[in-house]
């Protein structure tokens, strides 16, 4: 088999899975992001104190923006509908997961700077 076939065959879901792959993944990323989001924002809330709680805000806005995007592009590629077996139904429930992680790292980001502003000015 040639590679260019096999590219093919694994963009299909032959080799690689059946059409689930991609919503799995993007599922997968926006959970993800979800969870770096909420340790960001006890971290910025002062209930554990490990790593900084700006970086893992950052880091929470992308990888949630990522588990969007990523389930934004199986949506638009994936064929048939919700019950077909394309992962349809995952796309749909990784976008929220996704703007979660997002919505978490940026409250995660204004309470870090709140509590530096705090401490800026004892």
């Amino acid at each position: 088999m040639r590679a260019s076939a096999a590219l093919m065959v694994a963009a299909e879901g032959g080799i690689i899975g059946d059409g689930r792959t991609g919503a799995n993944l993007a599922l997968g990323v926006g959970l993800l992001g979800l969870v770096i989001g909420w340790l960001a924002l006890t971290r910025a809330r002062g209930r554990i104190s490990t790593g900084s709680a700006r970086t893992g805000g950052m880091s929470a806005i992308a990888v949630g923006v990522a588990g969007m995007v990523l389930a934004m592009l199986h949506l638009a590629t994936s064929s048939g509908g919700p019950g077909t077996g394309n992962g349809l139904v995952g796309a749909v429930v990784a976008v929220p997961l996704g703007l979660g992680g997002v919505l978490l790292g940026r409250r995660a980001l204004t309470r870090s700077v709140g509590r530096a502003a705090d401490r800026m000015t004892r």
